[in-house]
């Protein structure tokens, strides 16, 4: 079994997440007592929040470059960024690291394509739905991703900072979830991409009415594949 190295911490809520599936996926597909192979580094998230709200993004790049080289020479096999956001840095991330990196992106894209469908609504912080590093990603695969409307995004990236990322779940915030999720299929959706590591703590298959990937879950599965092969 290689070693995965799991950058996490971005938020603390999510790694947890990264954990508990993985420990999970590997019991489940080895049985017995096996366990993941694993090397977790977390950071301070109010240390990366703060510089990505004063739009610092090469130096929150400088700190995930600095943070992989380290998981390289601890002894991880592949790396994983256990957020969808700072995937924005992945290029900056990785340079000068050797080892295999697994994209959320395209690990979503691929299960994505694999059920057949093709314009996935996209809920996730603003920098994810509003830039572009992630939804051209999406679009290199040939998808036609969607997001919410303007106050829906608002929304859904005020959720995720003040309560998901806090450990905090509420049945309004989850029905405002659900109701942006309505209006995403009623616009022409065929699937939902929980593109925050935490909106799964929100939604999933039982309140979505069109296919759902977390693309925790999938990073997860993605990585855990490449672990064993």
């Amino acid at each position: 079994m290689k070693t995965i190295g799991i950058l996490g911490g971005m938020s603390a809520a999510s790694t947890q997440i990264y954990y508990r599936e993985l420990c999970a996926l590997t019991r489940t597909r080895l049985g017995g007592l096996h366990s993941p192979e694993l090397l977790i580094r977390s950071l301070d998230f109010a240390a990366i929040e703060a510089l990505q709200m004063n739009g610092q993004w090469e130096e929150a790049g400088a700190v995930l470059n600095r943070e992989a080289k380290a998981l390289e020479q601890g002894g991880a096999d592949v790396l994983i960024l256990a957020t969808n956001t700072m995937h924005k840095l992945a290029e900056q991330m990785m340079a000068g690291v050797s080892i295999p990196f697994i994209h959320i992106a395209d690990a979503t894209a691929k299960a994505i394509i694999a059920r057949g469908l093709k314009t996935p609504g996209l809920m996730a912080t603003a920098f994810t739905m509003e830039q572009t590093f992630y939804t051209e990603r999406l679009v290199d695969h040939g998808l036609e991703p969607m997001v919410p409307a303007d106050a829906d995004r608002a929304e859904t990236h005020r959720i995720i900072y003040e309560e998901l990322c806090k450990d905090i779940v509420t049945d309004p915030s989850r029905q405002a979830y659900e109701a942006i999720a309505q209006r995403l299929v009623a616009e022409g959706a065929d699937s939902l991409i929980l593109g925050c590591t935490e909106v799964g703590m929100l939604l999933n298959q039982q309140n979505v009415e069109v296919p759902v990937f977390d693309t925790t879950l999938i990073h997860c599965e993605t990585a855990l594949d490449f672990a064993l092969a």
